[in-house]
């Protein structure tokens, strides 16, 4: 009797616990079929706001030439169809990347989207659209955060192999892992004329085109360059509908140079500052005097100078301090197409060159908008698509992760 007892005991409990193993095995089992479905349906979701992202102007349409906010978020330019984007849009995004600067003789402080120095890109924040508020816009608050990545797809290096007569610049152009061979270059070399004494530096330019060999390179060489002399070379590659962009630039005066800052999309207003007044180097030696032209590229991918101020530029210069002296001084872009703004500056006699693109294609410059990359997740969605923004090769890289926590529970 009391062995039997002992069996069916034995039988109960070894039955309880199969079946509290089956139910474990079996909610695990529902909760990774779940789990794998909210995973589908962000990827969906993400291919989704990508989508409505590219291939929607947003309202208005043409919010990126404008100071407002816009009522409705799209990246498309209005102007075409399919996966084309607007450049001025794409500038409007407030840049994860680069350190916010406040200029304190107007208290407005900018978004930076610069890639190096001499190659500015500063954007007031009260004309930024900023993530919080294009995420009300997609309907993603709350619900997912995301970060839109645009890349350039084709890559154009420019590198000084001899610095004087002639000078010589190799120019390297390559895809996504390859090099292009064959690709026609269109080039612009801008030099600063060293004039001597408190003068508004004058320049010389230099237009022509050539095409890379097997390697993906162009050999240039340019007669009359001595070694001290400041320029800045720039170069269109093309090949079979991929378009890229490269620069290289020689200065003499690091430190007191001229600052473009973006002051009004609407007006095509830059304010054109001294260095001193937003970077502490120590007490200013003296003014800078300036020379600024604005090239943008032509449906044949060739650079073109379009006459400003002054028929040929805008001749000026800013100073540091609060005196009767105007501290900054304004130019207005001559038109909305895109291209870009070179302004030649000399101080104590030391020259150099800065560049500001007018819409982001000009210069290839990469955006990287959304919020922060989240480390704590456990699944992040990514999805891409190739684009065109006015003529240049970029990639729109989408990742999308849910706010919401859930994971499977042993």
């Amino acid at each position: 009797m009391t062995a039997s007892t002992i069996d069916h005991l034995v039988s109960v409990t070894v039955f309880l616990a199969a079946i509290l193993l089956f139910i474990s095995l079996f909610n695990q089992t529902i909760q990774t079929a779940i789990l794998y479905q909210r995973h589908r349906h962000l990827a969906t979701a993400c291919s989704d706001l990508l989508d409505n992202m590219l291939l929607n102007p947003g309202y208005p349409l043409d919010w990126g030439k404008t100071n407002s906010t816009p009522t409705s978020f799209g990246l498309q330019d209005p102007e075409f169809t399919q996966y084309r984007l607007s450049p001025f849009s794409l500038m409007r995004l407030q840049s994860l990347t680069g350190t916010p600067f406040t200029y304190p003789r107007t208290g407005v402080t900018y978004s930076n989207m610069s890639i190096g120095f001499g190659n500015f890109l500063f954007v007031p924040y009260t004309e930024a659209i900023n993530y919080s508020t294009a995420a009300q816009l997609l309907g993603t608050n709350n619900t997912y955060g995301f970060q839109l990545t645009i890349t350039p797809i084709v890559t154009v290096s420019v590198e000084e192999t001899h610095a004087e007569d002639p000078l010589t610049l190799v120019v390297n152009v390559a895809g996504t892992g390859s090099p292009l061979s064959n690709a026609e270059v269109s080039y612009c070399f801008l030099k600063v004329a060293d004039k001597g004494g408190q003068k508004n530096p004058s320049y010389t330019s230099l237009f022509g085109t050539t095409s890379t060999d097997g390697e993906g390179s162009a050999v240039l060489n340019i007669q009359d360059v001595d070694a001290d002399n400041a320029y800045v070379f720039i170069a269109y590659a093309h090949m079979s509908g991929l378009v890229g962009i490269g620069y290289h630039e020689r200065v003499t005066g690091y430190k007191e140079y001229v600052l473009p800052l973006i002051d009004s999309f609407e007006d095509r207003r830059v304010l054109l500052v001294h260095s001193y007044n937003v970077h502490d180097f120590g007490p200013p030696e003296s003014s800078v005097f300036f020379n600024a032209t604005f090239v943008l590229l032509t449906e044949d991918f060739t650079l073109r100078e379009m006459p400003m101020e002054n028929s040929t530029g805008k001749l000026g210069k800013v100073v540091y301090g609060q005196g009767t002296e105007k501290t900054y001084q304004n130019l207005t872009i001559p038109t909305y197409n895109p291209g870009i703004l070179i302004v030649t500056y000399q101080s104590n006699n030391e020259y150099g060159v800065v560049l500001m693109p007018w819409g982001i294609s000009s210069m290839a410059v990469p955006v990287t908008f959304g919020s922060t990359y989240p480390l704590d997740k456990e699944w992040v969605v990514t999805d891409i698509r190739q684009v065109i923004v006015n003529g240049i090769a970029y990639q729109a890289r989408l990742s999308l992760w849910s706010l919401k926590g859930y994971g499977v529970i042993s």
